[in-house]
């Protein structure tokens, strides 16, 4: 079995990722880690060095070299919407997974997290605009939409075992 699983910022990709992995024993791999690996130096050095398009012509190559690992792919947030991604996605015989969820449980989940400064930089309104501007790709690309909101992780990797087993 494998997926991608997509999803805006703090809808629990790597969390239900991580666990749906270790469920149905295979391996995880995080979009964001296999650049970092690839690249030799952290997402933020990649911005500063080299800016926003040079780091998604990293993440759209290891997309495109990820879809041929065996196991369950988490992907960024923003990965959907480069139109380049947006294709692979739509094309990929892979189940893709969207962890759907509200912009005030994004926000209940992130506002306090050190290490996601653009939640805390857009504030709830700004959340709210931007998973708006977002949630057609998400729709676009996705075989199965799970709302996470009131779902535990453990509850969300149920639901995709269940369904991806429909989709067999």
């Amino acid at each position: 079995m494998k997926a991608i699983l997509v999803g805006f910022m703090g809808s629990g990709k790597t969390t239900v990722g991580r666990l749906l992995a270790n469920q149905i024993q295979v391996p995880y791999h995080d979009l964001d880690d296999v650049i970092v690996h690839n690249a030799g130096k952290s997402i933020q050095q990649i911005f500063d060095d080299q800016g926003e398009d040079t780091f998604r012509m990293l993440e759209h190559d290891a997309l495109m070299n990820s879809l041929g690992d065996e196991g369950i792919l988490g992907t960024g947030g923003g990965t959907p919407i480069q139109p380049a991604n947006f294709e692979l996605l739509l094309q990929t015989t892979v189940p893709v997974v969207l962890l759907d969820v509200l912009p005030e449980t994004i926000w209940a989940r992130l506002r306090g997290d050190s290490g996601r400064p653009l939640a805390k930089k857009l504030g709830l309104a700004g959340l709210i605009d931007l998973k708006h501007e977002r949630d057609d790709k998400y729709n676009q690309v996705s075989d199965i939409r799970i709302a996470t909101d009131s779902l535990t992780p453990e509850q969300v990797v149920k639901k995709i075992v269940q369904e991806l087993s429909v989709l067999k």
